[in-house]
């Protein structure tokens, strides 16, 4: 799934803002905070980082996600990983090789400003969706339906969020 949006600013502008890894749980509802480990302190391919998360559904778990993608200031992308196990099933959980889910964004300057596009894609390992899954095989389109819409809500929000950072005052990105 694809979202995008038109910011008035320049490429850079963004690109400060969304490789902030501290800036998305200030714009989502299910990342509660992030910290960068394996001794990362800054974005680049192979840097790590756990994101803790909250869900009505799932309850709290954890993440470890792990940057695959970065083309200062173009592409920024991150696989993420059941980092605490919680959503394995016996085939065991979500890695860097088959991941819960697969993060891009991606920026191409536009008249004078930034086409923000925000992708995420599904599986192919293990996740919550998976877990819920497990629990009722019976609904499965339903809960593949309403977390696809719970994802391009909090997308659009965070890009909404973006754009509104982007071109505020220079004080209010902070």
């Amino acid at each position: 799934m694809t979202c995008d949006i038109y910011v008035e600013t320049s490429p850079a502008q963004v690109w400060e803002l969304i490789s902030d890894i501290h800036l998305p749980p200030r714009l989502s509802p299910e990342l509660q905070r992030v910290e960068w480990i394996d001794g990362a302190d800054h974005p680049e391919v192979g840097a790590r980082f756990l994101g803790h998360n909250k869900h009505p559904r799932l309850g709290e778990w954890c993440t470890a996600s792990q940057i695959t993608t970065y083309e200062r200031p173009r592409t920024l992308g991150w696989v993420v990983t059941d980092a605490d196990g919680r959503f394995a099933g016996p085939e065991g959980g979500a890695t860097v090789t088959s991941p819960a889910a697969t993060w891009l964004f991606e920026l191409t300057p536009e008249s004078t400003g930034t086409r923000l596009r925000h992708s995420v894609r599904i599986g192919p390992g293990r996740s919550g969706l998976s877990f819920l899954i497990d629990q009722h095989p019976e609904h499965e389109e339903q809960f593949v339906e309403a977390r696809l819409g719970e994802l391009r809500a909090n997308i659009e929000s965070a890009l909404r969020g973006i754009k509104r950072l982007a071109e505020g005052p220079a004080d209010q990105a902070r």
